[in-house]
């Protein structure tokens, strides 16, 4: 008899009709990712309308918007009373552009990138190769590409930055450099809620102007600085503390190991390095955290998650005798690695 054993959390796939709402399930994805791109939430806040009135404000002629829409209360993202739609709390809070929580810049970067190369898995798989439209290097050489990819990095530390905060005492150590920091949204959270440090983002030249822009905003410029150079070719500056986020997923195991090396040689004495991503388990079952490895095969050229024994293993063969690890938010885990 076949086993409908699944691992936890995971549900149980036992009928056609589950298999195939599984596999048309991108279809509510392209809602909210359609959604967003509209500005549909935007639209609606503080204005809830019919679903005419809401055509005539996104200047949309075609049918199957009130379809969409239906859809989209469906999945929890709109209330429909009265023949009237407006915001549920969740995309009040997250899908307005311009708020601090907002985080559909990384919705409107999935759309654009990943959705895309999503539909040619198949052929990564055959080829290894990566299938997302563009190189990193035109990203950064086209300021309208590389502002979207920063709207994206924005709407990940927009939520994973206050969880950091809030797992480890930034308080103790003296300065902060995030390698790969993209303008500095991770680093500005650290510093709004720790006045007595300074930090450093070291990226792509390329980054500098919009880190100008984001610390004039927040107003962090005295105590920011910005570092430019490639990782694997520059030094890196050294702080008190070393931050390597979302950065190893990016690359493959060897190049993992060389980048936390190099991250925890820049760490000053009594310092710590910092590395989190959304790791694997040794036995991995985790959906979230194994699609974001897909997505590293669809866009990157060798990266993907990897267990966090792999991690630890890298810290350790580059001297370090402390380290532990804890949950960060719903996905990532955070490895602490402490120097004497």
């Amino acid at each position: 008899m076949p086993s409908t054993s699944a691992a936890p959390g995971v549900s149980v796939l036992d009928s056609p009709e589950q298999i195939v709402r599984l596999g048309n399930r991108f279809s509510d994805a392209k809602a909210l990712l359609t959604a967003v791109d509209l500005d549909l939430f935007g639209v609606l806040q503080d204005n809830p309308g019919t679903a005419e009135e809401i055509r005539t404000r996104l200047d949309v002629a075609g049918r199957g918007l009130s379809d969409l829409l239906h859809l989209l209360a469906a999945l929890g993202l709109l209330d429909f009373e009265d023949g009237r739609f407006a915001n549920t709390p969740s995309a009040a809070k997250y899908l307005i552009r311009g708020t601090d929580d907002y985080i559909g810049g990384f919705l409107l970067r999935s759309d654009r990138n990943l959705y895309p190369a999503w539909g040619k898995l198949a052929e990564a798989l055959r080829t290894g190769r990566p299938q997302a439209v563009g190189n990193f290097d035109q990203v950064v050489a086209d300021p309208r590409l590389l502002r979207q990819f920063i709207g994206m990095m924005d709407g990940l530390t927009q939520v994973l930055g206050p969880q950091l905060v809030a797992a480890y005492d930034f308080a103790r150590h003296r300065t902060v450099l995030d390698v790969g920091g993209c303008r500095g949204n991770l680093l500005s959270k650290v510093l709004g809620a720790n006045p007595g440090i300074t930090g450093t983002v070291f990226d792509l030249p390329q980054m500098e102007p919009f880190f100008a822009e984001l610390m004039a905003e927040t107003g962090l410029t005295g105590r920011a600085s910005f570092r430019g150079g490639n990782f694997f070719e520059d030094p890196l500056p050294t702080a008190h503390l070393v931050n390597l986020g979302h950065v190893l997923h990016d690359w493959d195991p060897a190049q993992r190991k060389e980048l936390v090396a190099k991250a925890y040689a820049a760490v000053e004495p009594g310092g710590a390095l910092l590395v989190y991503d959304r790791m694997l388990d040794d036995e991995p079952a985790h959906v979230e955290n194994l699609v974001i490895s897909l997505d590293m095969l669809l866009v990157t050229d060798g990266g993907s998650e990897y267990p966090v024994t792999e991690v630890k293993e890298h810290a350790a063969a580059a001297g370090c005798r402390d380290i532990t690890e804890q949950p960060l938010g719903a996905y990532d885990t955070l490895v602490i690695c402490r120097k004497p």
